[in-house]
């Protein structure tokens, strides 16, 4: 829960992952369109890109061999990032995965990387978990449900939805962080990876936006 918690000091708060263009754009109007986004970035993205990873992060923090396991993180660290399609969703693992170095080493965990490293959340969130002793189905499902509960979040701000509707939209795609989490489990490493233009152009388009709340 502490590490799946909004409260966890990495920033993700911060990020709406394209959802502010595709807002401003008029690509989003209603909650239904906001679970549409959701729901679709959680099957043909996460699912076949962050959840496998994390899932070989956490056992490659399993190798008694310290060299081959920083080898293996590495290697890891280098494949979720370059499934990043564009500056702004780098951006946002590399800089919510900074936040998290340096917590991670505030708290004497154990991890690998350097503080001027570009280092994904999602490979630092794997080894938090592993040396916090959390299974891996938790640690999926924790990872996911921040994921979704930040997604929610921009979207009650920008909508703008209720408080209400907010709720009942948590509700209503909670249940499908399960079926993401047993569909990533049949993915392979060379099939790991996502193709969503929608969400590359929305990325791209919000950097030039004249006004905007969040980082990407």
């Amino acid at each position: 829960m502490h590490l799946s918690s909004v409260s966890l000091p990495v920033g993700g708060f911060a990020f709406s992952h394209g959802l502010e263009y595709a807002i401003e754009t008029g690509w989003i109007r209603k909650a239904p369109q906001v679970a549409e986004w959701a729901r679709e970035q959680l099957h043909l993205g996460l699912c076949s890109t962050d959840v496998p990873v994390l899932k070989r992060v956490m056992d490659a923090c399993e190798l008694v061999d310290k060299g081959q396991q920083e080898a293996r993180l590495r290697e890891l660290n280098n494949l979720i990032l370059a499934c990043r399609e564009t500056k702004e969703l780098r951006l946002t693992d590399t800089a919510m995965g900074e936040a998290l170095v340096r917590l991670m080493n505030s708290l004497d965990l154990e991890q690998p990387f350097e503080s001027s490293e570009d280092v994904s959340f999602v490979v630092l969130f794997g080894v938090a978990a592993s040396r916090w002793g959390i299974d891996y189905p938790s640690a999926a499902n924790g990872f996911l449900w921040s994921w979704l509960e930040n997604q929610i979040a921009a979207a009650t701000k920008l909508v703008p939805l209720g408080q209400t509707q907010a709720q009942q939209l948590l509700v209503e795609l909670q249940p499908e962080l399960s079926t993401a989490i047993a569909a990533a489990a049949l993915v392979e490493e060379d099939d790991i990876g996502a193709g969503l233009p929608g969400l590359a152009i929305a990325s791209s388009k919000h950097e030039h936006m004249y006004t905007r709340l969040f980082r990407s």
